[in-house]
């Protein structure tokens, strides 16, 4: 067993969650988080100094991955660990299970059998980062529900780091261009009718998307999920916090003014 793993330490239902995330994203997870776990305290860790993770290889962000995981667990005392970028997810969540056993670990992926169930047209577009779509997790995922749905997979170079810039303007025009890029969006035969956010970036460009496509599309994000499942699997394991909580400890690898900015922007903190 390796020396980080939980099962080598006390964990009890006071010690708090642990959330990460290439930069800001994963603030979208951390809200329906904070929602659906009101009493819990979070540490939220930004990588910013190795961002975007999206647009790197494999290689290097399950690395980063490994390292924040072992700061969180070491310096912190999580009792679990919250895996809030896709590109993270598929490149490392199955190592960070194995090498700690005890804690639960849980990641997101891309809302593609939501966006199944939801889809009217038969026709789903994916927006992602490059990393997340050309990641196995993603292709094992695809292809279990390929005849589900018409599937429109769309790479948005750029729009991470737009949005984690706050640079609204840059992040509109790549809505704009990916939107474009997809198909035509609506509710007519043949038309995309729902939106699968597949970054944990996007939903705070969600408005722009809207504005993109079309009012009435469908977006599907992951945080509510994400959110159930970190409650469920805490329920499981009695470490569930009954009273009390809701403190968000705030850590980064880069500046902090953008996470500062982000967290009283998106989550009014």
């Amino acid at each position: 067993m390796q020396p980080d793993a939980p099962a080598s330490r006390t964990v009890n239902a006071d010690r708090p969650i642990g959330v990460f995330d290439s930069g800001v994203g994963g603030l979208s997870v951390l809200r329906a988080l904070r929602a659906e776990l009101p009493h819990e305290d979070f540490v939220y860790f930004s990588d910013a100094g190795s961002a975007p993770y999206g647009e790197r290889g494999d290689d290097f962000v399950a690395a980063r991955s490994r390292a924040v995981a072992q700061q969180l667990v070491e310096e912190h005392g999580i009792k679990a660990m919250v895996v809030a970028c896709n590109t993270a997810t598929a490149a490392a969540v199955h190592e960070l299970r194995a090498a700690h056993p005890g804690m639960p670990v849980v990641g997101v992926e891309p809302a593609l059998k939501p966006a199944a169930a939801l889809t009217r047209t038969g026709r789903v577009a994916v927006f992602a980062t490059r990393g997340t779509l050309a990641s196995a997790k993603f292709r094992a995922l695809h292809e279990r529900l390929r005849g589900q749905a018409d599937f429109v997979l769309q790479p948005c170079d750029g729009l991470a780091a737009a949005i984690e810039a706050g640079d609204e303007e840059q992040a509109g025009q790549l809505c704009r261009r990916y939107a474009t890029a997809a198909g035509a969006f609506g509710h007519a035969p043949g038309e995309i009718d729902t939106l699968v956010l597949g970054c944990t970036h996007y939903p705070f460009a969600a408005e722009a998307f809207r504005a993109a496509t079309a009012p009435d599309v469908e977006q599907v994000e992951t945080g509510v999920p994400v959110a159930r499942q970190t409650h469920r699997l805490l329920a499981a394991a009695g470490l569930l916090r009954g009273a009390g909580g809701g403190r968000v400890d705030w850590h980064t690898t880069g500046a902090p003014e953008p996470l500062r900015a982000a967290a009283a922007r998106w989550l009014g903190l």
